[in-house]
């Protein structure tokens, strides 16, 4: 079907059971007024903190309380937007939580710098006379750790306060590209075809050149009609990071990202050295690809068409469920049942619909079960992208079963590495299945998309990033020009001389979400890296190297992120894993040069 389904047009079946959330609309406003609650008597320990150990506990408990109800309320409230954001219901309950966060994050900003002026004698003498407390030690260290980047409590109260504010520019965006911007129809191969941000990638993957071409032209000529909205809209995203950065006393914005995930500027620098150092693989990959397709020039509408033409790459949503099944069986029974849990009892909303939120995406409910948000277009890519989110799921699945609420709460830099280590157990394990040279070929050249849209790709983004910020703290504006500008150049690089850096190009940067994150993407990169260590010592060496992987995902943030991944056998605070994956990276291009006798 070429017309987008109405929500109440999808099968039951194929949404996510939203209820085991919130009942009905009384059950969620009933966890509206507990927050609300919560957060003040929160607010009515201010001053007693320091008071004993119990006192220090009591806050703690009733901070953890609100925060946990809190991240049921804005999960519930995003997911609910996310399934028609056209939808002015969806759209006015999730302002009311974000209003409520809001709220609350002001009547609790106290208990930070109120627990650092507790000297760390005080502290000690705390826990000894209250066993209780040690079950916030975690969170206790943290607080301590980013001390010299806490303000006063009225400071702390003035920045949560602004915390609302700071999310315009990301609520602009989503709201634009998700439900006011509209797509042209386009003839395709089959007939009429309705563009959409949905439907975009598989336009790219179409065999039909003319159809991936126009495709293309006609979804980035829409993002230009509003580049200077899109240019505006960055600009304000950036302002708020340089902001806060400021306010933290932070020497720029990406320092104060990285060090929310406790994370140092060095490991990201190592990721774009390296990246640097091999760029030279990437574009063999490029002129590899050129060949393949047999084009006198290749383009950006030729990245995404699979390079191996007489090979079906259709899949059902049924087929990719055994199929996840089987290639997740190396990480045991356990994995394997909880897995299969999900598929059976709707916590995944699996095909798009009009006004659906695009893309995908995992969403944990700490006391609930974790929750997916797919787009499923029946490609072998679906597949891929569901145990991408799988991986998310259950690494939240595992952290949440052995963790406190508080402590459950992994840093995002370690937040890729589940669902990257899943992919490639996937790709591994339909490259053992595979017979036809046109199969092989087709899962390698998936390998090699991953290297080029991860490693590769997601370094680009975080380069955009690091200087567009790094303008805007010198005083550049952010135009719709420079920006433009700054990214056509990057894509140039990247995709080296025999890649056609098509002028559309320049305005991709519009259509991602992720810069609106904070400097989220190097992680995709990293944690990539990482994931491939990971996945295929997990292959190697059987249930030694599973078990301390489950250990990983079980830890939560009771460690900082590098300590964590040395529990999996992974050290990121050397360039050595991301040095690795580029020579795996080198080794399936001539894998697939050897196909071809290239």
């Amino acid at each position: 079907m070429n017309r987008l389904p109405k929500r109440n047009e999808v099968p039951e079946e194929l949404t996510w059971r939203l209820t085991d959330i919130y009942a009905d609309e009384a059950a969620f406003e009933a966890d509206m007024a507990k927050a609300a609650g919560l957060a003040d008597q929160t607010a009515a320990m201010e001053g007693k903190l320091a008071e004993s150990g119990a006192a220090l506990k009591e806050a703690l408990d009733l901070y953890a309380a609100c925060r946990e109800t809190l991240y049921s309320l804005s999960s519930y409230a995003n997911m609910k937007r996310d399934e028609d954001t056209a939808s002015p219901e969806g759209q006015a309950r999730y302002q009311k939580v974000v209003s409520l966060e809001v709220a609350a994050s002001e009547k609790m900003a106290f208990l930070e710098p109120e627990i650092l002026t507790i000297s760390e004698e005080t502290l000690s003498a705390f826990y000894e006379e209250e066993p209780g407390l040690a079950f916030y030690e975690v969170t206790i260290r943290e607080i301590l750790r980013q001390r010299e980047h806490s303000l006063s409590p009225d400071m702390e109260k003035l920045l949560a306060s602004a915390g609302e504010m700071a999310m315009a520019p990301y609520n602009a965006f989503s709201v634009l590209v998700d439900a006011d911007l509209k797509f042209p129809k386009v003839d395709g191969p089959d007939g009429e075809f309705q563009l959409s941000n949905g439907r975009f990638v598989a336009t790219q993957m179409s065999e039909d050149r003319e159809f991936r071409r126009v495709s293309f032209e006609k979804f980035y000529d829409r993002y230009a009609d509003f580049v200077n909205t899109w240019a505006a809209l960055y600009d304000g995203q950036v302002r708020q990071q340089i902001f806060f950065a400021r306010a933290r006393k932070y020497p720029n914005t990406f320092a104060a990202a990285v060090d929310m995930s406790d994370v140092k500027v060095d490991v990201c620098d190592n990721l774009i050295e390296s990246v640097h150092r091999n760029m030279s693989v990437m574009h063999r990959y490029v002129n590899l690809r050129k060949k393949l397709l047999g084009v006198d020039e290749l383009h950006m509408y030729d990245v995404y068409v699979p390079i191996v033409s007489d090979y079906s790459a259709k899949m059902s949503y049924e087929e990719a469920k055994e199929l996840v099944l089987e290639a997740l069986k190396p990480l045991g029974e356990e994995y394997v049942g909880v897995v299969r849990e999900a598929f059976e009892n709707r916590w995944i909303d699996v095909v798009e619909n009009e006004g659906k939120r695009g893309g995908a995406y995992s969403s944990g409910v700490y006391a609930v079960h974790p929750y997916m948000l797919l787009n499923w277009t029946d490609r072998v890519d679906d597949a891929f992208i569901l145990i991408h989110e799988m991986g998310h799921s259950m690494h939240t699945w595992y952290s949440s079963k052995n963790q406190s609420f508080l402590n459950a709460d992994y840093k995002i830099f370690v937040a890729e590495v589940a669902s990257t280590t899943n992919e490639i157990l996937l790709l591994e394990h339909m490259l053992r299945k595979a017979e036809t040279k046109a199969e092989k070929a087709f899962l390698i050249n998936h390998y090699l998309e991953s290297f080029k849209g991860t490693l590769f790709r997601q370094t680009m983004f975080e380069e955009f990033e690091r200087e567009t910020n790094a303008m805007a703290e010198a005083g550049t504006p952010l135009t719709a020009e420079t920006l433009c500008e700054t990214y056509l150049a990057l894509n140039k690089a990247y995709f080296g001389p025999d890649m056609i850096s098509d002028d559309r190009i320049a305005y991709e940067w519009c259509r991602i979400p992720h810069f609106y994150y904070n400097f989220y993407v190097y992680q995709y990169a990293t944690s990539f890296a990482a994931s491939v260590a990971i996945a295929h010592r997990i292959l190697e060496e059987g249930q030694p190297m599973v078990d301390r992987y489950l250990t990983f995902l079980k830890s939560g943030c009771t460690r900082d992120p590098v300590t964590l991944l040395r529990l999996a056998g992974v050290d990121m605070s050397t360039g050595k894993p991301v040095d690795d994956a580029m020579a795996v990276f080198d080794q399936a291009i001539e894998r697939m040069e050897e196909l071809y006798g290239l």
